[in-house]
């Protein structure tokens, strides 16, 4: 089983200096390869103390000068709100430093925080994913972009050209059950970001493969992989208690962030779904949805951890986890305690477990698409 390690990079209430915080974020994110985990992945979002880390593959490029071997995953680079023949540049280049070792992740981002400060209208989002993905991932394989309705991209190579395929080691995050046709189409694995019952999520994903046979036919679809909130504590009941303090917390960040309560979430084009949250927050309040969020993730002693992830595996066929043990302000010395934890009484059983090992990616030479 590949097990990842997610760098959140939060500050619910600016508690610490951001300093602060990216200080000790890189501190514990260093610790991962020497762990045992084998990627470290990284998350876009801007403007607010949600979440400070606005450049994921420049936080991945540093990290690839720190480690050896670990996988380095985007968590996920939001496509609307780039520049697309930038990302594919950034990408191939962050290839080239680490030698082959980056997993794409993409996604086309919720918050309207985050699409108004970059001057976009969020009833455009889907579109501008699925325009700019498509160029992306065909960017990645010929070496080079052109087109696109609203891009108009004149072409130009993507140098340095790409040298490894991104076939298999492409993903997108699915939250909304319409998107995973979508994502299929694309030819993407899903990343799973836990935020509704797991049956809910299983049922996504008959969509989903029903989907990749239509577009790919007997062409195996690469096995997802899901992210989620840990904390493991020898004792029970304070794994209990510290848990449901975290994560109901964390759940409070994401809340606010999105603006989960205020009448206008979920009204944009292709964005109804999320009405549906809103909804289940009205009726059963912030602190009964944040406890309902909190009872998804992977808590408890370090045998009913496994248990969990043993459950999330079982269910959706999962691949692979990227995991997140610093969050919503937890004090750093708890956060490292419960990261070292894992990787001591967690993660070696974890590895043990059989699946597929992620898709080593082929070499190719773009210069053969370039010059046709």
């Amino acid at each position: 089983m590949h097990v990842g390690y997610g760098a959140v990079f939060q500050n619910p209430n600016n508690q610490l200096s951001d300093h602060d915080v990216w200080r000790n974020e890189i501190r514990l994110a260093e610790m991962a390869e020497p762990l045992g985990f084998d990627s470290i992945w990284g998350i876009e979002h801007h403007f607010d103390d949600y979440t400070m880390c606005p450049d994921p593959v420049q936080f991945l490029t540093y990290m690839a000068g720190r480690t050896q071997k670990a996988k380095l995953g985007s968590m996920v680079i939001v496509l609307p709100w780039h520049d697309p023949i930038r990302v594919a540049e950034q990408i191939s280049m962050l290839d080239h430093v680490s030698n082959g070792r980056f997993i794409l992740g993409i996604g086309r981002g919720l918050a309207r925080i985050e699409y108004e400060g970059f001057r976009l209208d969020q009833n455009e989002g889907r579109n501008l994913f699925v325009e700019y993905a498509e160029l992306i991932i065909n960017a990645l394989a010929k070496g080079y972009m052109e087109g696109g309705a609203h891009t108009n991209q004149p072409r130009r190579e993507i140098r340095p050209f790409p040298f490894k395929s991104f076939r298999g080691r492409t993903y997108a995050a699915a939250v909304s059950p319409d998107s995973a046709p979508i994502m299929a189409k694309l030819g993407a694995g899903l990343l799973v970001i836990p935020q509704k019952p797991w049956e809910a999520v299983k049922k996504d994903f008959e969509v989903y493969h029903n989907a990749w046979r239509q577009y790919h036919g007997a062409t195996p679809a690469p096995k997802p992989l899901s992210g989620g909130f840990v904390f493991v504590d020898e004792n029970q009941d304070r794994a209990e208690e510290m848990a449901m303090k975290w994560m109901a917390a964390q759940y409070k960040t994401v809340i606010t962030h999105y603006e989960m309560t205020s009448e206008k979430f979920g009204t944009q084009k292709s964005y109804e779904f999320y009405r549906q949250v809103s909804k289940f927050i009205g009726k059963h309040g912030i602190d009964g949805a944040s406890l309902d969020y909190a009872k998804l993730m992977p808590w408890g002693t370090p045998e009913q951890v496994l248990e969990k992830l043993a459950m999330v595996r079982d269910t959706i066929d999962a691949n692979g986890f990227m995991l997140n043990f610093s969050y919503a302000g937890m004090p750093y010395d708890e956060a490292e305690r419960n990261l070292t934890l894992f990787a001591k009484r967690v993660l070696p059983e974890l590895k043990q477990w059989k699946t597929e090992p992620l898709q080593d990616p082929a070499e190719f030479d773009a210069r053969q698409h370039a010059a046709a």
